[in-house]
């Protein structure tokens, strides 16, 4: 039997709570069996400003997930051409682990703009996608296919361009991160500038 995976794709810039509590519950909620962060080196949607390196992102995932089987962290993009094109990973992954069944976890705004991906199509005719709620976003079009599970986890307000433009003016995010991660942004002195 196929061991079914959730790729968490994304920038992790940093890493924060609301990913991990999204992650999390669709773990518990839902037929996966473990959830992969695949750490995206350069989305082709959006802009490089204040995007920190690679290894760094991939790090700070690692230390916020090191303690928990369900969960990797994956450098799989970084190998692959770039700019990463989703459809790219999803077809290097199914080659190399034939025994596994990836699925895709979004938000329900990426579904929203999916016409925007290269290849949009192969990936809605073929993958399961669970789609979870963002706050304060409202969709137009709510699809409704036989592969697409709408996961009612929790709506979080958290994200890493509120944590960036925190640490950028002094304030203090210290629980808007893992406690490990929020140690190491510190240390390092990422976004400060």
């Amino acid at each position: 039997m196929n061991k079914k995976i959730g790729l968490f794709f994304g920038s992790f810039n940093p890493i924060h709570v609301g990913h991990l509590i999204i992650a999390e519950y669709i773990v518990e909620h839902s037929d996966l069996k473990e959830l992969w962060f695949v750490v995206s080196p350069c989305n082709p949607l959006k802009k490089k400003q204040s995007l920190l390196g690679e290894r760094q992102r991939l790090y700070m995932v690692n230390l916020a997930i090191e303690d928990d089987v369900r969960f990797r962290a994956s450098d799989i993009e970084f190998k692959l051409p770039q700019p990463s094109y989703t459809v790219h990973t999803l077809t290097y992954l199914a080659e190399k682990y034939p025994d596994k069944e990836f699925c895709l976890i979004m938000g329900e705004d990426n579904l929203d703009c999916i016409e925007k991906w290269y290849n949009y199509q192969f990936i809605l005719d073929n993958y399961q996608i669970y789609v979870y709620p963002r706050d304060n976003y409202k969709t137009e079009k709510k699809r409704i296919l036989p592969n697409i599970a709408y996961v009612n986890a929790p709506k979080m307000e958290i994200s890493a361009t509120m944590i960036r433009e925190g640490i950028k003016e002094k304030k203090s995010v210290r629980y808007l991160m893992p406690e490990k991660v929020a140690k190491y942004v510190e240390e390092m002195g990422f976004y400060r500038n």
